[in-house]
């Protein structure tokens, strides 16, 4: 669809190489959202319960108090909100349009163009706030001995 909508007035000649540089591209762009999507489960998985098989949005799992929250050991809850606590305080630091993009990103599971539209900034903007937020997160994260 891109190299039809973009590239239709170029010569038949270079639909090849524009189509194998298109194909990269999207490829690499989904496993780069893979691997920082991948982070946040890794680091928020550890808060779910241990025994769901199908434990969904570990983001709606920690807000939730489930059932099986309520036979957990009292020092295990209170540490689960704890954690939570941090990451929220960590999120609040982060600069306005890094945190914006971020929230829409990975909590409201927005593309980018959705998330870009809804800024109205740029879809390399959206990729630029979004990576340096999780990094950022990560950094204060492990600096406040919060490991995936």
């Amino acid at each position: 669809m891109k190299l039809a909508e973009r590239y239709g007035d170029r010569p038949a000649e270079e639909f090849g190489a524009l189509f194998q540089r298109i194909l990269q591209n999207g490829i690499n762009d989904h496993f780069r959202r893979s691997k920082v999507r991948n982070l946040w489960t890794t680091l928020l998985s550890a808060f779910s319960p241990d025994n769901e098989e199908d434990a969904g949005d570990p983001l709606e799992t920690l807000g939730a108090e489930s059932d099986i929250a309520a036979f957990k050991a009292p020092h295990l809850q209170e540490e689960q909100r704890q954690t939570l606590g941090v990451i929220e305080q960590e999120i609040a630091k982060l600069p306005p349009r890094q945190r914006e993009a971020f929230l829409m990103r990975y909590w409201e599971e927005m593309d980018i163009a959705e998330t870009a539209a809804a800024m109205g900034c740029t879809e390399g903007s959206v990729k630029t706030h979004c990576s340096r937020a999780t990094h950022t997160l990560a950094a204060a994260l492990r600096a406040r001995g919060i490991e995936p």
